[in-house]
């Protein structure tokens, strides 16, 4: 109280008599010594001609004996700085649009809303919750990621220590056979001097390769090691900011767990399966060879006993159609699994992905994840996914599958080449899943 007191003084003793405001340009009148605004002063001494009296004490002055008071304007900005009103923070936790607290975390959009948010027409279908239970939904789901993404990063590294070992052996017996070539055209260095140096050249060009292979892959799997460091790193300190600071950009942190992925064609390679095809599946009209590795589409049905786990004809719109469909022998449940498959180069169209255990066998379906079906379509010239238009480099000859079950993620790559031609969108697989396979047009397709 004493301290506003004191303010209050300093304003009253930096305030005009005239105009009750802060001095502004502050003169004193030289025989009273009293101070006004110069402004103030000289309006007051308007129209006179002599005898100048003093605003304040009356006494009057035979000229305008005034001079400026610069310590007077100094002590009334200080003032001014003291009686300035604290700038208030701008308030946290609260809606741009309506200003109104957050307190509601839209699940469609994840973002945080407010009330007034959620009765408009943007939110309003939108399922939502309070914003504590929506940051202990998804701190759950953030702490399964360490462990997932530890499990990654342990693979990689043994992985990668597996690699150095190998490309160690590879050069050591390059080395070895370099020294032997060398003994060996000692004795006879006058008569095979060319050929030694055109084997010496081959090997040094192997070498070259090796080790830009080698540098390559293994610099791939470093950067992959480091992202999933990364990522962790980040999730653990996420687990243990505030809920606000939680749930800022979940949205971010959580699509760059989903969309890690191998990214090194040995890693992908390395969960390659012996994929066959299930006989009692295929359709009437698909000729399988002995082994199940190759299949032919005809116009001729065999007759096949017509068994529920076959693809047969289906009537819609009253016309019977065929399902020229088949399935592999093994289905999966877990883990990681890659195969590839020689596609047709001119004549037919096919489907090539996987199917759900409960995917129709007598009915009309989309291939299309809602049917469930994972699978990309192709001709000679035109390929698509999700009815989505597909852009390759190059057209593929033969086509990778990646299905990563517990990631609920299904990737084709041009299998030569390893570009990744479509990765479906992430959802949870629910039941056993199988290679799928569609051919039309007399198309052929073989498992390599």
């Amino acid at each position: 109280m004493a301290g506003t007191a004191q303010l209050e003084n300093l304003k009253e003793e930096a305030t005009c008599s005239i105009c009750l405001e802060y001095f502004s340009d502050p003169v004193m009148i030289i025989d009273c010594g009293h101070n006004f605004c110069r402004s103030c002063i000289t309006q007051s001494w308007e129209g006179r001609d002599g005898n100048f009296p003093c605003p304040e004490c009356r006494a009057t002055s035979a000229g305008k004996n005034i001079r400026p008071n610069r310590q007077l304007g100094n002590m009334v900005e200080i003032a001014k700085q003291l009686h300035r009103p604290p700038v208030r923070p701008p308030e946290e936790n609260l809606c741009e649009e309506h200003g109104e607290k957050l307190r509601l975390f839209c699940a469609e959009d994840q973002r945080m809303i407010c009330w007034v948010c959620r009765e408009s027409k943007e939110h309003k279908t939108h399922p939502a919750s309070l914003i504590e239970e929506a940051a202990e939904e998804y701190k759950v789901k953030l702490q399964e990621w360490p462990r997932i993404l530890k499990n990654e990063e342990e693979y990689f590294l043994e992985f990668k220590v597996k690699k150095e070992e190998q490309y160690k052996t590879i050069r050591d017996k390059l080395r070895t056979e370099k020294q032997k070539i060398e003994s060996e055209y000692e004795k006879l260095w006058q008569l095979l001097r060319e050929n030694e140096q055109t084997l010496h050249r081959r090997l040094e060009e192997m070498e070259k390769k090796l080790a830009m292979v080698e540098n390559a892959n293994i610099t791939r799997l470093s950067n992959q090691i480091t992202s999933l460091k990364a990522l962790i790193t980040e999730i653990e300190k996420k687990c243990k900011e505030p809920v606000w600071e939680l749930l800022k950009d979940i949205k971010s942190t959580l699509s760059r767990c989903n969309d890690l992925k191998p990214q090194c064609p040995d890693v992908l390679k390395s969960y390659k399966v012996m994929v066959t095809l299930d006989a009692d599946t295929a359709d009437p009209r698909l000729l399988l060879s002995e082994g199940g590795r190759c299949v032919r589409q005809t116009d001729t049905a065999q007759s096949l006993p017509d068994t529920p786990k076959r693809f047969t004809i289906y009537y819609w719109c009253g016309f019977a159609y065929y399902n020229p469909c088949v399935l592999g022998t093994k289905g999966f449940t877990s883990g990681r699994h890659y195969w590839e498959v020689q596609l047709p180069q001119k004549e037919g169209t096919w489907q090539v992905g996987v199917a759900a255990e409960s995917v129709s066998r007598k009915s009309y379906f989309t291939c299309s994840p809602k049917e469930g079906v994972w699978a990309v379509y192709g001709s000679d010239a035109h390929y698509y996914a999700n009815i989505s238009p597909l852009a390759p480099r190059e057209k593929p000859r033969k086509l990778g599958v990646y299905l990563d079950y517990e990631g609920g993620c299904l990737s084709l790559y041009n299998a030569d080449s390893m570009e990744l031609l479509y990765t479906f969108p992430r959802a949870p697989f629910t039941e056993r899943i199988f290679p799928f396979f569609c051919l039309r047009e007399g198309a052929q397709l073989r498992l390599v």
